[in-house]
């Protein structure tokens, strides 16, 4: 087949991007570095069946432009601002790299033809809700400016889906965390532990709780239920979740015994969130991505261990 994968320069993009091509299809990757990294793909340069296209992807016009001469399969729409605290700074940043991201890819395939979509969505869109999150459930207010750009891509990729008969996929993604990790709260305790091996600040109380996928879990996940099970017309939405859930203290904890800091003092900003638009706990409801075949191989605290395991090694 051959696939478009926008963002496939980023964390979660450079894994998708590798597995793909280890199954011998064609693939397209779309990346203006605003969060992607040029070494990331610098590794597939010399595959004949791996191609690059620089572009503001948010730019309608020239995305669609430069892409006229393609034809693809499928598209996996990665492409997205991940850096939580930064859009919340700046509601641009979302509108802009989340939201009008999306808008370019669904027009490029109205006017191309292609019909098969896969989305990378978020927990962000459920908002601050304290029952165990389910696919179908109502009342979604997101809480930050980043849910707020994943549920209005939602809406948009439903109507455009619905309008030209796209056959699409939608995960809502917890933490993800894994090897070449990029940024979130294992990257930033270990860049500061490195400047100050002593203490370390944490943002809030530590009490707050999520569940942390490994990223190679969530990989398999997306290959498995949009290229090896047949998708049909309309939305399909997944939980991508894990078993478990990590709170912050732990984190540090786990982070501070594997890379081998001793005594060190936490000192806590205060509060049960780290920054206004942080959803402080979440569980999902993992029922209908299990039945469709799909477990994670780790649970939060294993994927937790295993990523600061491979920071370690690296």
């Amino acid at each position: 087949m051959k696939l478009l994968v926008t963002g496939g320069a980023g964390f979660i993009g450079t894994h998708l991007v590798r597995e793909l091509l280890k199954r011998g299809h064609d693939v397209v990757v779309v990346d203006n570095f605003t969060l992607g990294h040029k070494e990331n793909v610098d590794c597939f340069e010399n595959n004949s069946h791996y191609k690059f296209y620089n572009i503001d992807i948010a730019q309608t016009k020239e995305f669609c432009t430069k892409l006229k001469d393609e034809k693809f399969d499928m598209v996996f729409h990665l492409a997205a601002n991940s850096d939580i605290q930064k859009g919340g700074k700046n509601p641009d940043v979302d509108y802009n790299d989340t939201f009008m991201t999306t808008r370019s890819v669904l027009e490029f395939m109205r006017i191309s033809g292609c019909k098969k979509l896969f989305f990378s969505s978020t927990s962000a869109v459920y908002g601050d809700k304290k029952e165990l999150l389910k696919e179908d459930i109502g009342d979604l207010k997101p809480i930050s400016y980043y849910g707020g750009a994943k549920l209005a891509s939602e809406s948009f990729i439903e109507s455009y889906s619905y309008m030209n008969d796209f056959k699409t996929v939608i995960f809502r993604f917890p933490n993800v965390i894994g090897p070449n990790l990029t940024h979130g709260v294992i990257y930033d305790f270990t860049k500061k532990l490195q400047d100050n091996p002593h203490e370390l600040q944490i943002l809030g109380d530590g009490s707050q709780t999520k569940p942390y996928i490994y990223v190679l879990d969530l990989i398999e996940a997306i290959v498995k239920l949009t290229l090896d099970t047949p998708v049909e017309n309309g939305v399909e939405i997944y939980n991508a979740g894990v078993e478990g859930a990590t709170n912050v203290t732990t984190i540090a904890n786990i982070v501070c015994e594997e890379l081998g800091y001793e005594n060190v003092k936490y000192n806590y900003t205060g509060g049960n969130v780290g920054w206004k638009g942080d959803v402080p706990k979440f569980q999902y409801d993992l029922t209908k991505i299990h039945n469709a075949g799909w477990t994670a191989s780790k649970n939060s605290d294993e994927a937790v261990r295993e990523t600061v395991r491979n920071i370690k090694e690296s």
